[in-house]
């Protein structure tokens, strides 16, 4: 067994300094870490939108919170709302966390379908802690001490500026020895009796050699492509949008403690609150609409003044053949790409470099290790896929040419049996370690009008009367707990207050994931 003695890391950015952060916290000096950038290639920054897995990553970290959230103008998160996705004029929440309190064998999901039934069934919203506060723009942080109260089961995840992000890892991981070598890779060098990576050669002509290779390199994937020929699975047959806007406008006086996402024509649009700024973006489809014309949909549509010169930014919806290939694992956007609908990029970062941490392999690089890498991220990325496949193909809209497309399209057979189940009798059952949960299912069928035919025969247990009483109760203890909540920017300004940017930060456009 021979041990690994050097790790380069090819690309910065959220990527790039999200691996060199974990890795220096747990490899606690036993690895040399280099991490090669060029102040003169531009990041996309995946990412101000996340999930509440991004928590566990800065704990793994030990970042403190509210610091964590100064540094990077930060704010919170309880879902997202999605506008005119079913039906123009219609929208719903996706928010994380509980919705309402099992009874018995079975979810509150179950007990209102039957209220629904009957025409009795009380806004979904307001029997979920987190789509509730959300709505009434209210905030606090879940109270471990209360775990029989909805106050003890919310969930949050956050906004913030990406860039910001990776210049707080930045300065995390090189105090904790990782070096930091400025410059462009022009050259990478593979071992000629096995192919593997040797070394990259820079644009001042020094030759750095490693043992693993981590590519955080971005779409050209500098190494996992360019240099391995690694391929491509591209997933445009089933999610066709294929490019994006983004800008930011001023803050604006509706300060959500949620995304949102709006369909239009040809796409759709991301509004992100942040403490200094909104983040806009508009995420289309090429063959139904032109470059021009979606700049001027996104810009028709701020709710601030605009703050910066558009950013445009071309993809291929898809995943690398093989993410971890030889002596090369690839991170971020260099391992492929998902739109950033529910807002999975980061977290495909996180998952990776975690993922890599727990099969890290000797100099030997076993083959059986990379291949259940490979396994695992193959099964994560396509159950992210088929979650956000089922936004557009879930939807009443044939109002446009994209909508009756995506409606009218061949799904995969993975997302076909889900929502088949669901139509049936409202079950939806997770999947060995799929990121979506049983709630974020639910949600998302039921906003996109898919109502079960029936619901689970174990409802009849209980009386219709027992029923209608149990979801009312939901209903006013959720009413109650909102009534003792700050409101979000009122949360902001006591726990987390961010200091004013420099001009030049305060309105540099970061794409968003």
């Amino acid at each position: 067994m021979q041990p690994l003695k050097k790790i380069l890391i090819a690309g910065g950015g959220s990527a790039g300094w999200m691996t060199a952060a974990l890795c220096s916290r747990l490899f606690q000096g036993l690895y040399e870490i280099v991490l090669v950038e060029s102040e003169e290639i531009g990041t996309v920054g995946v990412g101000e939108a996340t999930i509440p897995a991004i928590k566990k990553f800065n704990e793994l970290l030990g970042l403190d919170e509210d610091d964590f959230l100064r540094k990077t103008q930060g704010t919170f998160k309880l879902g997202i709302q999605f506008r005119n996705w079913w039906r123009k004029g219609e929208s719903y929440l996706h928010g994380f966390g509980v919705i309402g309190q099992d009874l018995g064998w079975l979810r509150s999901h179950q007990y209102w379908l039957r209220m629904r039934e009957l025409g009795r069934a009380p806004v979904f919203d307001n029997l979920a802690i987190n789509n509730a506060m959300a709505l009434q723009d209210k905030f606090m942080r879940a109270r471990a001490d209360m775990t029989e109260s909805p106050i003890g089961h919310i969930a949050h995840a956050f906004h913030f500026d990406a860039g910001l992000y990776a210049k707080h890892l930045s300065t995390y991981a090189q105090a904790r020895g990782v070096t930091r070598r400025e410059g462009k890779i022009v050259d990478v060098t593979l071992r000629s009796e096995d192919g593997f990576v040797q070394s990259v050669t820079m644009d001042d002509g020094e030759v750095i050699a490693a043992d693993f290779f981590v590519d955080c390199s971005g779409f050209r994937g500098l190494i996992i492509e360019q240099a391995l020929k690694t391929g491509y699975e591209d997933w445009t047959h089933w999610l066709p949008c294929d490019r994006a806007i983004a800008v930011p406008s001023e803050r604006s006086e509706h300060f959500t403690p949620y995304t949102r996402s709006t369909a239009h024509d040809a796409g759709w649009q991301w509004r992100i609150p942040l403490q200094h700024r909104t983040g806009n973006g508009h995420v289309y489809s090429s063959q139904y609409i032109d470059d021009d014309e979606a700049e001027r949909v996104l810009l028709a549509n701020l709710d601030g003044a605009q703050r910066a010169n558009p950013l445009r930014l071309r993809f291929t919806t898809g995943k690398r053949k093989k993410i971890w290939n030889k002596n090369c694992v690839a991170v971020g956007l260099a391992s492929g790409f998902m739109e950033p609908l529910e807002s999975t990029s980061l977290h495909l970062i996180q998952s990776a470099v975690i993922r890599m941490v727990r099969l890290l392999p000797d100099a030997g690089f076993d083959q059986a290790t990379i291949d259940e890498f490979n396994r695992q991220s193959d099964f994560e990325y396509e159950r992210i896929r088929d979650f956000i496949i089922l936004h557009y193909k879930a939807t009443e809209r044939d109002d446009t040419p994209f909508w009756r497309s995506c409606r009218d399209m061949e799904i995969p057979a993975t997302l076909r049996r889900k929502m088949d189940l669901f139509a049936a009798n409202g079950r939806v059952f997770r999947e060995d370690d799929e990121l979506f949960t049983e709630e974020s299912w639910i949600q998302v069928f039921l906003g996109q009008g898919i109502i079960p035919r029936g619901y689970d025969p174990l409802v009849r247990v209980h009386s219709d009367e027992d029923i209608a009483r149990y979801l009312a109760n939901i209903e006013t203890v959720i009413s109650k707990c909102l009534n003792v909540m700050p409101s979000h920017a009122e949360f902001v300004a006591r726990a987390c207050q961010a200091p004013p940017l420099a001009a030049s930060l305060a309105a540099a456009p970061v794409p968003t994931s």
